[in-house]
């Protein structure tokens, strides 16, 4: 709303209008973050998902590509080649930079659901086996 400014009375009712539109603005954005899941979903937004095939770009990963970016050389340098040169820890950053291309949502679902399956295929033949030794006697009605 362009309005001239001709005296200070229009000048005062200008400011007023400003600032209950700021109060406004401030209550929508307080109403739209107002949960941790809303704040997530906003900062997910600024990491569109790609559906074609993954490149080695950085701006062709999903979140798990870009952590594992940074996530996996302070890792193992800071783990494995800890107390390692310069030149073994340059080389460790430049491998994980290139490895860091192969991670992506789907392979960290893929590793997740396999050794969830694992870990409940241990069970499920722990309590197999209790079950055989002891088997529960039925009652008879």
């Amino acid at each position: 709303m362009d309005l001239a400014v001709k005296n200070i009375t229009d000048l005062q009712s200008e400011i007023i209008r400003l600032e209950k539109l700021k109060q406004q603005q401030e209550m929508d954005l307080k109403e739209r973050f107002n949960s941790p899941s809303s704040i997530f979903s906003a900062f997910k937004s600024l990491f569109p998902e790609h559906n074609g095939p993954k490149t080695g770009s950085i701006f062709n990963q999903d979140i798990w590509g870009l952590l594992s970016r940074v996530v996996l050389p302070f890792a193992l340098n800071k783990t494995l080649f800890k107390g390692q040169g310069v030149l073994v820890k340059t080389l460790v950053g430049l491998v994980s930079q290139k490895a860091s291309s192969y991670i992506s949502e789907d392979s960290v679902t893929g590793v997740w659901d396999k050794a969830k399956d694992l870990v409940t295929g241990i069970f499920k033949k722990a309590t197999h086996k209790a079950e055989q030794e002891h088997p529960v006697k039925s009652a008879v009605l």
